[in-house]
């Protein structure tokens, strides 16, 4: 391991690309410190350390700039939000489908929508946070309503809601930038740059809280739920290829034996961001609309991550999301379309249709023990907080679950690398 980061900077290249990722890393933490104009700091420190649910997620993908009211405030959650709606749509509007197909320019052109999205979503968002910051949009433990803006005014109200908009604007440019011109996806590095930077905070405040007992079963179980999570991550299903022999010219080609990889967890951590988002929306229109019923509910059941309703629906929509994405991102008619073409069958299948339903069977089956597992632990810290009364578990859920798999994707890149440089990678 040692020898292989030492290999990763003799290569020009590819240190100029690592020292770039690291010196937007360091603009994206200095931007997480940057304060808001008209913020009452301190409070909203406070609340944003008691709450759970929507403000602590984040919080989470600010990387604690939500706690410090910081330009950053809204984090990469728009983006994320923008990325989702045009997958969704890219399914049902021919246009966009027909764009995806194009290869290149079709994702250029996705992708600057992408962009037009993800400042309409801060926009809306940025409005929604700076009238729930307002009297009476958030309490205190006590059920205290709370005014994080004192001077409420509408210059003041532009002010804020232009100042979170521009901070996301830049939190994707510097994501573009890192996917351009660094190591990895932009917008993966700059997530796993801010759960990394909330985690030893997070498991000091154990300590603190229950003592150094309970500190080493966490430590423990943290190094366990990562070794289980690499293991489901890298679990795959190879599904043997065969390709026919077919002469071109004066040449022979085909013959040859290989594998199609299904992954047990072939969605990721999507699924999780996903349905984060999903739940992010009722207390969004709850704060639009002031409808005392409504609130009360959402605070009660879709934001309390100690309620059994927020765990089940949580829990499910995971689950569902898992098998949507995997739909999407894996086309078993496309493939077997692709294996027919070039002469390639799988030993015992007839190709065309036949391939397409044994694929699709598979892949059912497989996604189900990678959806429940990623439920799981997606669901630890809110089990923690129902059944033992710990305020806080940093090493489950959506936090262990990104930065294992950035971590693992990052490796993977820097093991191509080195690997057509002819030196010895990572996971050699």
């Amino acid at each position: 391991m040692l020898s292989a980061f030492v290999n990763a900077f003799k290569v020009p290249e590819l240190r100029k690309k690592i020292f770039f990722t690291v010196f937007i890393i360091i603009v994206f933490r200095i931007g997480s410190f940057v304060p808001v104009p008209g913020i009452d700091f301190d409070t909203a420190r406070r609340l944003a350390e008691e709450s759970g649910g929507v403000l602590g997620l984040l919080n989470l993908f600010s990387g604690g700039a939500l706690s410090r009211m910081a330009v950053f405030a809204l984090g990469i959650m728009p983006y994320i939000t923008s990325s989702i709606i045009m997958q969704l749509l890219t399914v049902v509007i021919p246009k966009l489908e027909q764009w995806q197909k194009e290869g290149e320019a079709g994702t250029k052109r996705i992708t600057q929508w992408t962009r037009y999205l993800t400042v309409a979503l801060s926009l809306m968002q940025a409005t929604g946070i700076t009238f729930l910051f307002h009297r009476g949009g958030l309490r205190d433990g006590q059920g205290n309503p709370v005014d994080l803006i004192p001077n409420f005014t509408p210059p003041r109200i532009a002010l804020i809601v232009l100042t979170l908009t521009a901070g996301t604007a830049l939190i994707m440019w510097l994501g573009e930038l890192i996917t351009q011109r660094g190591i990895g996806n932009g917008m993966s590095i700059l997530i796993f740059s801010s759960i990394v930077s909330t985690l030893p905070g997070e498991t000091w405040a154990i300590q603190k809280q229950r003592g150094w007992v309970w500190f080493g079963v966490i430590i423990v179980l943290a190094l366990l739920i990562i070794v289980a999570i690499v293991i489901v991550e890298q679990g795959q299903r190879r599904i043997p290829v065969q390709y026919a022999k077919r002469v071109v010219g004066r040449k022979m080609y085909g013959g040859s034996s290989t594998y199609i990889p299904l992954k047990v967890n072939q969605a990721g951590v999507i699924p999780i961001i996903f349905a984060s988002s999903v739940l992010y929306f009722p207390s969004l229109i709850s704060t639009a609309i002031p409808w005392e019923p409504l609130s009360n509910f959402v605070n009660k059941y879709l934001v309390n991550q100690a309620s059994p309703v927020y765990i089940i629906f949580y829990g499910v929509l995971i689950v569902a999301f898992a098998y949507f994405y995997t739909a999407i991102s894996f086309n078993p008619i496309d493939v077997a379309d692709n294996m027919k073409k070039y002469g390639g069958f799988i030993p015992g299948i007839r190709p065309g249709r036949a391939t397409a339903e044994h694929l699709d069977f598979i892949l059912t089956r497989i996604t189900l023990p990678g959806a429940l597992f990623i439920a799981t632990i997606a669901l630890l810290p809110s089990i923690a907080l129902a059944t033992l009364d710990v305020q806080q578990l940093p090493f489950g859920g959506t936090s262990v679950l990104i930065s294992v798999g950035v971590a693992l994707e990052t490796m993977k890149q820097l093991e191509s690398q080195l690997l057509m440089r002819h030196y010895e990678g990572f996971l050699s």
